[in-house]
């Protein structure tokens, strides 16, 4: 194993572990930014979301008289996951929102627009941002395209961390491994672990998150646990490891992202007999798991062409659309034929939806709004259930240090996204949408101003 020159910091995972290479490469240090893949910017999570983004009490909220704060963000988190997210992790990560969200428009140039047209099931305001397209390749690209005109930092694809060198509770070196299996042993003070969570493990997931351990998985290859493993082995505490973001819109037809934009403007999701079996409104991650528990774990959304055209302005909702995965029909009667469902089940949630809509029922199920009636020509879609990513990992503290059992921070080796431990409590039904993102880029942030305030 070779030895390689000194840098200030090795930051593992370019996905949101761009953002922190970035700044602190900003900040003076030198910055040597690794990732497993050879075309991460296209096949890292964070490019794969629907890049949503949560800041709470932004300038672009400001602009339109929307009133916010992270308490105000912290009380939804707390509302979601029944008071059982990490409260340090919960505070930080609201705290900094504005401030990393902010800087990404100010400094590398992100376009941010708010999002106003869906109301995100948990956030009792709007304050998720995304750029045209809502796909977080379009947020990623720009950002790594002015890197690589920069020159601001050295970067490594096809290029792993598989451990990390520490004397006396103390980081010196990182242990990285190129794609033929070659390992390099390099100096360095500081270790920021962003490499996901281990989603892509089937050994890690039977052991720690059974309940979505066998339905399809909708991200990265390399989301392998890798931070995970190496933090156990130097003695981490580890926290919230059955936490997961789970996704019950994805299409059959071709794995693509449906999107829940789809539910939030009206739709609806029958069984194979035909019919519902829980409230959508409550959010697509726990959704999932609903989903899987039905009888071949697939369902049909129901939207109309109004639901069709409103859902367009998301990428991934547009590939779906083109790749065919939309049934059309005319009729109810129809579109039950052409699904193999049943008529009659059919044509009753359809009357249903509409009652509640016009507020002349009350959902059995519980949900309280569908925001308008499915009008004719209408559509199906067929659903299957997935994981996106893990949502427990090593416990950080504000800064994202990694804590050891003991609660004292590991000089110098700092984790973020999938690679801590995320603010979504325990399963799936305490996720709110962008809090994934948020955690990957707010925690990198954080670390990065850490290391430079640290001098180490």
């Amino acid at each position: 194993m070779s030895n390689s020159p000194t840098y200030d910091v090795v930051v593992a995972g370019a996905g949101g572990g761009l953002i922190g290479a970035i700044k602190a490469a900003q900040l003076g240090a030198k910055v040597l930014l690794i990732d497993a893949s050879d075309d991460f910017i296209n096949t890292c999570n964070t490019s794969l979301t629907t890049g949503m983004f949560p800041a709470s009490g932004s300038r672009w909220q400001r602009e339109l008289g929307i009133v916010d704060s992270p308490e105000i963000f912290t009380g939804d988190i707390m509302k979601k996951t029944k008071n059982s997210a990490d409260v340090v992790a919960t505070k930080a990560l609201t705290e900094v929102s504005v401030e990393v969200m902010e800087w990404m428009a100010d400094s590398l140039q992100v376009p941010w627009e708010l999002v106003t047209d869906f109301h995100y099931p948990g956030h009792s305001v709007d304050r998720c941002l995304s750029v045209v397209g809502r796909k977080g390749h379009l947020v990623m690209a720009p950002i790594w395209q002015s890197v690589l005109d920069s020159n601001l930092l050295e970067f490594r694809s096809s290029t792993r961390l598989v451990d990390v060198e520490i004397v006396d509770n103390v980081i010196v070196a990182a242990v990285i491994e190129s794609a033929n299996g070659e390992r390099e042993r390099i100096p360095t003070k500081n270790v920021l672990m962003a490499t996901n969570g281990y989603g892509a493990n089937q050994d890690l997931l039977e052991k720690y998150n059974n309940e979505i351990a066998h339905v399809y998985y909708h991200g990265s290859k390399y989301s392998r646990g890798d931070a995970l493993e190496i933090g156990v082995k130097h003695g981490a505490a580890v926290a919230y490891l059955d936490a997961y973001q789970g996704h019950a819109a994805i299409a059959a037809h071709a794995n693509t992202l449906v999107g829940w934009a789809t539910v939030m403007q009206g739709g609806y999701i029958l069984n194979l007999n035909g019919k519902r079996f829980g409230d959508e409104s409550a959010g697509y991650s726990e959704f999932a798991a609903i989903l899987n528990n039905q009888e071949g774990s697939t369902g049909w959304l129901m939207i109309d062409k109004r639901i069709h055209d409103g859902s367009m302005s998301f990428k991934e909702f547009e590939v779906t659309a083109a790749s065919g995965a939309i049934i059309w029909a005319d009729t109810m009667e129809e579109i039950a034929a052409k699904t193999n469902l049943p008529v009659e089940n059919v044509i009753n949630e359809f009357a249903n939806a509409n009652a509640v809509s016009a507020g002349l029922a009350e959902d059995k199920l519980g949900r309280k709004v569908f925001e308008k009636p499915l009008q004719a020509p209408f559509g199906a879609i067929k659903l299957r259930p997935s994981l996106f990513h893990t949502q427990g990992g090593v416990r950080v503290d504000a800064d994202g240090r990694v804590l050891k059992e003991s609660g004292k921070p590991i000089a110098g080796l700092y984790a973020s996204g999938g690679a801590a431990l995320g603010i979504s409590g325990h399963g799936s039904d305490g996720y709110l949408a962008g809090n994934g993102l948020l955690a990957a880029v707010g925690f990198a942030y954080l670390a990065a101003k850490a290391i430079a305030a640290t001098g180490r």
